[in-house]
């Protein structure tokens, strides 16, 4: 059978002979030579099993645009889905000037072209460290789970230590990428992640069995404020003065969308705190990184273990005159390499633009105008739900936007109702049943200022039309 010859025409280093010339370039003799420090049983054995090539772009645009009809998506469809991407209302203006082209398209330029971009970038951590009470905000990396992951490396390299305890009520998709981060236990870096339970009645951690594991190995004590479940950890405070105690650092997870009516991570203690950048004027989107950030005390040993960009302002030589620029640049991996603080990774800079804007949109009084919509919105939905035959909301009360609500006396699995709420056009809840939580067929449902009482009426009464 002949071999096509053709070089794509989407992929520039297709064509005949590309593939030689750089191989005799780096000096191997066959694409398996550049590859032969992979073991042989981490190949694919058998070829993927490919539709062929499309040829034309007329072909490609078509067949695109045929797969993406197939997506339902938020704006057709009622959604009560969050954990870890939330629908917030996004102002128009920050999709105005984050699309601006200075900002859109610039990732390095020149002195005088990042003065404007470095003040924007000064802007955004500085709001966000007034919203956290503390002094240093990193710029963004590529998620939530990414900042933590560096968070806690941070906190193995101030401390000496190797063990980090983790609530055990976790979302499981961080909790993998913080693994990640900790690396396997063959490797020189790992970090041991020991989970901790949670009190039962509550969903917040247990403070005898934190107690237990707390000793001189431990680096950090890390917990969410609301947690992945939506519950608000009251004990917070008490957390941090244990950890303290031990030597170890606090770590807090926080959605910035709660700090207008929730106290800032630093008024109760926390060392480093680390959240998502998603509710801060991101859409909701797939397929990138919606942002996490870093903040600590402005102390010298909390800023010398950062491993991505901070943004200073200084004084210049003209009085009155100031100037923004990167601060510690050499000490991450763009800087230094691998003898840098830590891998900088994707970052996800032009979202700093947008949270900017959003916050600076806000200001306090609409912060905690938007904290104070969204529990009212959310308490609602618990009492609603309550009143539905054979739904019980897990911890009613106690949470900020998001909250478990159990179906097992329904008799129906969380799979089972949401196929019959997408019927009725609305996106049940994250069906948790099978991530190890113990909380039978429960699902965690989101409520946010995008929700009208008028939504959540729907969504109760078409629970009861579905169940009965």
């Amino acid at each position: 059978m002949p071999t096509d010859t053709r070089s794509h025409p989407w992929m520039a280093l297709s064509a005949p002979g590309a593939i030689d010339a750089m191989l005799a370039e780096i000096g191997a003799s066959s694409v398996a030579d550049v590859f032969e420090q992979i073991p042989d049983d981490h190949f694919r054995k058998a070829p993927l099993d490919l539709p062929p090539a499309l040829t034309s772009e007329m072909e490609l645009r078509r067949d695109l645009i045929t797969r993406l009809k197939r997506n339902e998506d938020c704006e057709a469809n009622l959604s009560f889905l969050g954990a870890g991407v939330w629908q917030h209302h996004v102002p128009a203006i920050v999709d105005e000037i984050v699309g601006r082209t200075e900002f859109a398209t610039n990732v390095w330029g020149s002195y005088q072209s990042d003065h404007g971009r470095n003040q924007a970038w000064f802007e955004f951590s500085s709001q966000l460290g007034a919203l956290l009470n503390l002094d240093v905000v990193q710029l963004p990396v590529y998620s939530w789970g990414c900042a933590i992951g560096h968070a806690m490396r941070m906190a193995a390299r101030m401390t000496g230590r190797s063990k980090v305890l983790v609530p055990h009520l976790s979302d499981p998709e961080r909790l993998s990428v913080i693994r990640t981060y900790c690396q396997p236990s063959e490797m020189e870096g790992s970090l041991e992640v020991v989970p901790v339970a949670a009190d039962p009645t509550s969903g917040r951690l247990d403070l005898s069995d934190l107690k237990s594991k707390l000793g001189d190995d431990v680096a950090a004590v890390y917990f969410e404020n609301p947690a992945y479940l939506g519950t608000i950890e009251t004990g917070a405070a008490e957390i941090a003065k244990l950890a303290r105690a031990a030597g170890a650092e606090t770590i807090v997870g926080v959605d910035p969308a709660s700090l207008g009516v929730m106290a800032a991570p630093g008024d109760y203690g926390a060392d480093i705190v680390t959240g998502p950048v998603q509710p801060l004027g991101v859409h909701m989107q797939c397929g990138g990184g919606a942002g996490g950030f870093i903040a600590s005390r402005d102390e010298e040993r909390y800023v010398r273990t950062y491993n991505g960009f901070l943004v200073s302002i200084a004084e210049t030589q003209t009085e009155g005159e100031v100037g923004f620029g990167l601060a510690c640049p050499h000490q991450n991996s763009y800087g230094m390499r691998e003898d840098g603080n830590d891998w900088t990774g994707n970052s996800t800079y032009l979202w700093a633009i947008a949270g900017a804007v959003y916050m600076s949109l806000l200001g306090p009084e609409g912060f905690r105008e938007l904290g104070q919509l969204i529990v009212s919105r959310a308490r609602y939905a618990t009492k609603l739900l309550n009143d539905v035959p054979g739904v019980r909301v897990v911890w009613p009360d106690t949470q900020f936007k998001e909250f478990v609500v159990n179906f097992d006396d329904t008799g129906q699995s969380v799979a089972a109702v949401n196929d019959a709420l997408r019927a009725h056009g609305i996106f049940g809840g994250k069906d948790i049943s099978d991530e190890g939580l113990n909380l039978g067929q429960s699902a965690l449902y989101c409520v946010t200022e995008m929700h009208s009482a008028a939504d959540i009426r729907r969504l109760a009464n078409t629970l009861k039309e579905i169940l009965q």
